[in-house]
């Protein structure tokens, strides 16, 4: 269910935007993201630099004028705020 809202969202993202020029695009795709709540892998890549953090019954959001994901993560046992930037960082939905 969640796979067919977010297929139809961004469906619908696509045709609205397919008229916008680069540069609105880019701030559209970065405006109000949000990850509904789910399972989610965070990835931050920068070269030989990787982390990851597990998101459970989480959600991830950012901020379009800031360009950052940001979420809560569990690390060592203890709640962290964790923000990554949005051009080096990879969600992928777990099932």
């Amino acid at each position: 269910m969640k796979q067919l809202l977010l297929i139809s969202l961004f469906s619908a993202l696509l045709l609205g935007v397919s008229g916008c020029s680069e540069e609105q695009q880019n701030k559209l795709s970065r405006l109000g993201v949000t990850w509904l709540e789910g399972d989610y892998k965070v990835t931050y890549a920068d070269g030989s630099h990787v982390k990851e953090w597990v998101i459970k019954e989480g959600k991830v959001t950012t901020d379009s004028a800031k360009g950052y994901y940001y979420f809560w993560a569990i690390v060592d046992g203890k709640k962290l705020y964790v923000q990554t930037p949005i051009g080096r960082s990879y969600i992928e939905e777990l099932n």
